[in-house]
């Protein structure tokens, strides 16, 4: 009985599932972590290094990672505040660090960079959601 259930779960891809699910939320927490977990080292490295740089070049530029902390639910324009959070929170544990210690919540728009900072950040978070679906995808089987 306990063979034709795994020969079934394995037909249908459910004990892929746990390993994909895994992979998808290390990827999301650790940028990279996810491929690594995988055994995927290089294409792990590259992602992980290739955010990681994004998020520290935005912050060198002088972006700064939004937060809810400080908007009013009265004001319209609060929701506006949403997208780039949603962005920023995209880099996983970097973000909760970054929120633990208040770096990076400072706005310097003062300098002539802040925007493209702005941008760097938003879209390394963004790019580590995309990668967390690519680990997930790999570990599922439905990209080899």
């Amino acid at each position: 009985m306990a063979e034709s259930q795994q020969a079934v779960a394995s037909s249908t891809g459910q004990g892929q599932s746990s390993t994909a699910w895994t992979a998808g939320i290390v990827a999301w927490l650790v940028p990279g972590g996810g491929h690594i977990f995988l055994g995927r080292w290089y294409r792990g490295l590259i992602i992980g290094l290739g955010i990681i740089s994004m998020f520290a070049l935005g912050l060198i530029f002088g972006g700064h990672l939004n937060s809810l902390a400080n908007a009013d639910p009265q004001n319209a324009s609060a929701f506006l505040r949403v997208p780039p959070v949603i962005a920023n929170f995209g880099t996983g544990v970097i973000y909760l660090v970054c929120s633990l210690f208040g770096i990076g919540f400072e706005s310097k728009a003062v300098l002539p960079t802040s925007e493209y900072g702005n941008t760097f950040l938003w879209v390394a978070g963004l790019l580590n959601y995309l990668a967390a679906l690519d680990a997930f995808d790999i570990g599922i089987g439905r990209k080899p």
